[in-house]
This record gives C-alpha cells, sequence and structure tokens, in this order.
C-alpha cells in the first residue's frame, strides 16, 4: 500500500472507533435513562398505593385488569366501568369541581376531546417511558393521535380495526340478502323495526350515524327516522329486543354487548359488508391521563404496561378489536368477524376511510351529531 494511503488510513481508523464508541456509549446511555426513569416511576406508584381507570363498560375487561396488573406491580386498581361519554361527564364535573379522582382512560374516538378542549388532560406523549412503547417502530401506522390536527399528543389511538362494526340483524326476523345496502333499510316491511344506539352522543350509535351522515346524506337519514327509529342510550335494552325479535336491525351495538346472546345461540348474527362498506375504527382504543392525577406514577405506569406487548394482548382478547401494536397477533379475530387494519389495509387505505380522529370529528361526527339532535325527539 502506498505511503499516502497508509498514512491516511491511520487517522481514519482511530476516528472511526471513536465514532463506534461513541454510538455504543449514546446507545447505553439512553437505555440507562430510561432504565432509570421507569424504576423511578414504578417506586413512586408503590408509594402512590393505586391508580384510578375509567374503562368501557365490559366486566370482563375490569376482571382481567385487576387480575394481571395488581399482582405484576403491587400496586392497587380502582376500574370504573362505565360507557365512555358517562365517564367523561363524571371527570368533567369533579373536575370542575375540583375533585381530581381520576387518574387516566380509555373509550372510543368523540369521548374524550371535550376533555381535552378544556384543558383537563395531560400531555400522554411525554408520560411514555418503555421503549417499545414509545417507539414508533413497534406500532402499524407509527404514533396515531385521536388529537391528530394540532398534534397536541393528549389522546392515543391503539386500536385499528378494517371496519366499525355495529351492525347487527336477527336471523329469524331478517335474511342477510334483504339487507345488502343501507337503502334497503329504508324498506316499509322494517318499519318500527330498527335500532339505533343514541347518536347524539359519542359511541358506536354517533360512529355509524356519521358514516350515514357522510356516505348518503341527511335526506337519507331523515327517511332512515321515519322508519319509526327505535333510538336508546342502553345497549343492553338494543341487545334485549334484537334477541327477541322485536327489533330486524340493530345499529351501534357493541360485540361486548352481545356476547353473550350470541354464546347463547339467540338469533343475532353482524351483517355481511354492506355495499357502501364501513368505516375503519378505533373501537374503545384512545387513551388518555386527566390533568394532574391523583396518582401521577401509577397512571405512567399503568398507560406504559397496557401499550406494552402483555397489555395490549390482554385487551385484544378481551374486547375482540384489534390493536396497532405490531408483536401482538391479531389475525385469530377474524374468525370472530374483526379484521385488524394491519391485517388487511394498508396505512394509506387506512388514513382515507376511517371514522375517527379529529379531523374526522370535528368535519364528520360532529355536525352530524348535531343535525341527529336537530330531528330526533
Amino acid at each position: 500500500m502506498p505511503v499516502f494511503f497508509r498514512r491516511r488510513y491511520r487517522f481514519i481508523w482511530p476516528a472511526l472507533a471513536l465514532s463506534f464508541l461513541c454510538g455504543s456509549v449514546g446507545d447505553l446511555l439512553a437505555q440507562t435513562d430510561w432504565k432509570k426513569e421507569w424504576e423511578r416511576a414504578l417506586q413512586e406508584a408503590k408509594k402512590e398505593g393505586k391508580v384510578v381507570v375509567g374503562i368501557p363498560a365490559r366486566a370482563e375487561l375490569r376482571k382481567e385488569l385487576e387480575a394481571v396488573f395488581k399482582p405484576h406491580f403491587g400496586i392497587d386498581m380502582e376500574l370504573l366501568t362505565a360507557r365512555g361519554p358517562q365517564n367523561a361527564s363524571r371527570i368533567a364535573s369533579e373536575y370542575q369541581a375540583g375533585v381530581k379522582y381520576f387518574d387516566a382512560f380509555i373509550g372510543g374516538s368523540g369521548t374524550y376531546e371535550s376533555l381535552v378542549y378544556d384543558g383537563m388532560v395531560e400531555p400522554l406523549a411525554p408520560n411514555l417511558i418503555l421503549p417499545d412503547v414509545k417507539e414508533e417502530k413497534y406500532w402499524w401506522g407509527g404514533h396515531i393521535w385521536e388529537d391528530n390536527v394540532k398534534t397536541k399528543r393528549f389522546l392515543y389511538s391503539f386500536i385499528a380495526d378494517a371496519g366499525t362494526g355495529g351492525f347487527w340483524y336477527n336471523t329469524e326476523v331478517a335474511k342477510p340478502e334483504e339487507l345488502r345496502s343501507l337503502d334497503e333499510f329504508l324498506n316499509p316491511k322494517w318499519k318500527g323495526k330498527v335500532g339505533f344506539l343514541d347518536p347524539r352522543t359519542p359511541g358506536s350509535g354517533q360512529s355509524i350515524w356519521s358514516f350515514l351522515w357522510d356516505v348518503k346524506g341527511e335526506g337519507y337519514l331523515r327517511k332512515l327516522v321515519q322508519q319509526d327509529l327505535f333510538v336508546s342510550r342502553d345497549q343492553r335494552q338494543l341487545a334485549d329486543a334484537l334477541a327477541k325479535g322485536k327489533l330486524a336491525i340493530a345499529l351501534g351495538v357493541s360485540f361486548y354487548t352481545l356476547e353473550g346472546f350470541i354464546t347463547a345461540n339467540l338469533p343475532i348474527k353482524e351483517l355481511p359488508k354492506l355495499k357502501e362498506g364501513a368505516p375503519s375504527s378505533n373501537g374503545s382504543g384512545v387513551i388518555g391521563i386527566v390533568k394532574n392525577p391523583p396518582h401521577p406514577n401509577a397512571a405512567k405506569v399503568f398507560v406504559n404496561w397496557l401499550l406494552g406487548k402483555q397489555g395490549q394482548e390482554l385487551y385484544v382478547k378481551v374486547m375482540r378489536q384489534s390493536t396497532r401494536r405490531l408483536d401482538v397477533d391479531t389475525k385469530w379475530l377474524q374468525e370472530h368477524g374483526v379484521h385488524a387494519a394491519k391485517d388487511v389495509l394498508t396505512v394509506e387505505e387506512y388514513h382515507r376511510v376511517r371514522n375517527h380522529l379529529e379531523d374526522k370529528y370535528n368535519g364528520v361526527r360532529l355536525p352530524a351529531a348535531k343535525f341527529a339532535e336537530q330531528i330526533l325527539n
């Protein structure tokens, strides 16, 4: 090798070695930092003693969370099961009264945005500690925030189903071939036989109503209401009426409300895909932390655990909704009629058909809900 190159390499190799060493040290320091932060949060959480979380009205979810979280971390849990709007309303009223009771909450799209707008929610991003939660590479589509317009990162969206669900029928009263499109819901045959989870409050009913408003228009919805639409805020009431054949169709009822009826072999099935399709959904997959929570470290531990692999596997198993975590299997959900967006859609397709996140909430859900208030008595 010529002398020039020998001299040149004499300087290059130490530089490369130094660069490699600095990179390794930097990675090691970063790893040490998050581990220290996590250990500190765990220790402080145990001192705080418990975490209080508002969760969807699913008794099995409460049971499973309590069975796993407390033994694992030594932190008590108080879980308040209710529909998202009920928990959100309680958080707001208590917050305004100066009462801090809730630490965190889980619910659906459109449920907790008002709390964000009123300054009652803590930014979630700074509370993410564990690398497999914090780093985008572990999530299909990267990090997706419910408040995606101003990217404040208060509400994290961790579920992505390819379809919205919530279209059910009684197999003894109706046949799937009679209900191939939304237009067939207007058949006089179904007058008084269509139930709808109240679209004036956030939830699956509002999601489906806003989808109809978006793809079929207000004229269609007026005609649907003229079918003597049975509107209720009680999912159990709708499920019972569907199972007994008082309703032929029920829109907006969640799978976990109907699961017991289906397991009992009552004549309830989800409608096959309609001609107009259905929007993708984030189900009950939005999580946030109340501003200045009474147990801040316990809330931090809970959020990191729930968004981790173990927490997401539990949530998918109980709720039958599809996590966006790439290391959690969701293909088995297809046996139950649920298709994970990450298994059947591209990220671009998902964003094109979704019916949630802040832009759709403001542009579709709010005006659709306002229209519902005008025409529903």
